[in-house]
């Protein structure tokens, strides 16, 4: 099982960058598949998530508006363009596999390694 991911990098605030998670070693398609971060010295904290078939988004308060999520299940990548980039954006940002069990409890099978995002002038 693999997660790569990459498009970090350093950007001045307003600035853009997209994000691209690649994923091999499981059936991408079943599942959930979300973003996170974790800036300097904090925890890890939830960016964004998408559901099965694209349809169903979610996303933290502090990225709504600016943040968009997206797969493409034939190229098995996940996505996320970051737009209006400001200083409490810099993070290392991770991608994972997340499965829904029958009783609603949401587990993180498999993350990916992170891509570090400085937003600096």
């Amino acid at each position: 099982v693999q997660l790569q991911a990459s498009g970090g990098g350093l950007v001045q605030p307003g600035g853009s960058l997209r994000l691209s998670c690649a994923a091999s070693g499981f059936t991408f398609r079943r599942y959930i598949m979300g973003w996170f971060r974790q800036p300097p010295g904090k925890e890890r904290e939830f960016v964004a998530s998408i559901g099965w078939s694209d349809s169903t988004t979610s996303y933290a308060d502090s990225v709504k508006g600016r943040f968009t999520i997206s797969r493409d299940n034939a190229k098995n990548t996940v996505y996320l363009q970051m737009n209006s980039l400001n200083p409490e954006d810099t993070a290392v940002y991770s991608c994972a596999a997340i499965r829904r069990d029958s009783g609603g409890t949401y587990t993180a099978d498999y993350w990916g390694q992170g891509t570090q995002v400085t937003v600096s002038s």
